[in-house]
């Protein structure tokens, strides 16, 4: 998960290409915890993190708006009590690019480190 959490995000323009089957694989492999959603023919990834309480998911969303403006790459966030979802994938291809893998690590990071 080291790789993914090290790298930064390279600009990505439209016809940019997506993942193969075979990379999103073996990255999927690496955020295990992640979920692949299909929302009109657009993969995304998705999970749900829990937190005690509203203040908790609020400074979470917080941090996640943070590390996605030093990277350029924004995400989906839904933030409840409790809880907060957090989608990404990469709009301008409709779809998932290696960004969207390191950008679900570094989120990862984000509970774990």
């Amino acid at each position: 998960m080291s790789e993914l959490a090290e790298a930064k995000c390279e600009a990505c323009r439209v016809g940019a290409p997506k993942v193969t089957d075979e990379e999103m694989a073996e990255l999927m492999g690496l955020i295990p915890d992640w979920n692949i959603e299909n929302r009109n023919g657009v993969l995304q990834l998705e999970k749900e993190y829990t937190f005690r309480n509203f203040k908790m998911a609020l400074d979470f969303t917080n941090a996640v708006g943070a590390i996605a403006e030093e990277e350029g790459h924004h995400p989906a966030l839904l933030t409840e009590w409790g809880q907060v979802t957090v989608t990404w994938w990469t709009h301008k291809i409709k779809g998932l690019h290696r960004n969207d893998f390191i950008m679900a690590t570094k989120t990862d990071n984000l509970v774990s480190g």
